[in-house]
């Protein structure tokens, strides 16, 4: 299953009908992240914004997955077709794109993949870049039917972390996991939902590529998992949880799912039960 393209085989491509690069670059600085790269593009870019365009709207919490028709205005908006290979890419790495890929297949689009290592690896394999995105030209037809099961709520994770009946795997650093360090969102309570696991999204990188298959591979046999049961994926606020579950993709991994809301939500409300 392969959710990855390589900085070669995108140049291959360019060029090709029916070929939609977008950049899903985000605001927010990720921690770890390095500098972002500004003003400079894939030829032939358009912005695929999860911060503003493609979240829910009327939600307090940041980038939700909108409603499936939310999606699809806006996808037809951007020009999008369900015959679309869309590629996927940031501006500093292989991070924050995996998030605008889930939500992607969450809508059933089958053909999208995330350049690895991003805008960096292209710039650094001395490929052309432009100062200006573009515009869409005439609306998609984009018309996908979203899986209520990719993105879960607080009241689902609840469920599964009561009832023990799904892994819960945390984005997030060690020290944010067992509550030693204050949360950077202020007003957030520390420590992590009770059942989950860690593994901090930083251990599945090298030089802002996802690391090959073998070394993931090695990684996720180290947890504690029950691949019998759906895996959860959360973080602080749903990005860097998508960079784990693009892996577990990778590998095969079946039953995959993200809390939309994860601690910037569950942190946040007093009533949901917390570890350290």
């Amino acid at each position: 299953m392969q959710a990855l393209i390589t900085t070669d085989e995108l140049k291959n491509l360019l060029g090709q009908a029916n070929l939609k690069l977008l950049d899903a670059s985000i605001t927010f600085q990720i921690p770890s992240e390095g500098k972002k790269i500004q003003n400079q593009w894939i030829p032939d870019t358009l912005r695929f914004d999860y911060d503003n365009d493609f979240s829910l709207l009327g939600s307090s919490l940041p980038h939700m997955m909108p409603t499936e028709a939310e999606f699809n205005s806006n996808a037809q908006q951007l020009g999008l077709n369900n015959e679309d290979l869309i590629i996927l890419y940031d501006n500093s790495g292989t991070l924050a794109s995996p998030r605008a890929w889930w939500m992607l297949k969450a809508m059933g689009h089958e053909k999208v993949r995330v350049l690895n290592g991003g805008l960096p690896a292209w710039i650094d394999a001395g490929l052309p870049v432009v100062d200006a995105l573009i515009q869409p030209k005439e609306l998609g037809n984009f018309s996908g039917k979203l899986n209520k099961k990719a993105f879960l709520s607080a009241k689902a994770v609840l469920s599964h972390s009561t009832n023990q009946s799904a892994n819960i795997v945390d984005a997030r650093s060690k020290a944010r996991f067992l509550g030693e360090v204050p949360e950077p969102r202020e007003g957030l309570r520390s420590g992590h939902i009770p059942g989950a696991v860690c593994l901090p999204f930083q251990e599945l990188l090298t030089d802002g590529h996802i690391k090959p298959n073998s070394e993931l591979q090695q990684i996720f046999s180290a947890l504690t998992i029950n691949n019998d049961k759906p895996i959860i994926f959360s973080c602080g606020s749903g990005v860097t949880a998508c960079i784990l579950l693009l892996a577990a993709y990778q590998l095969g991994m079946q039953k995959l799912s993200v809390y939309d809301g994860s601690w910037t939500e569950w942190g946040a409300e007093q009533s949901l039960p917390i570890e350290y």
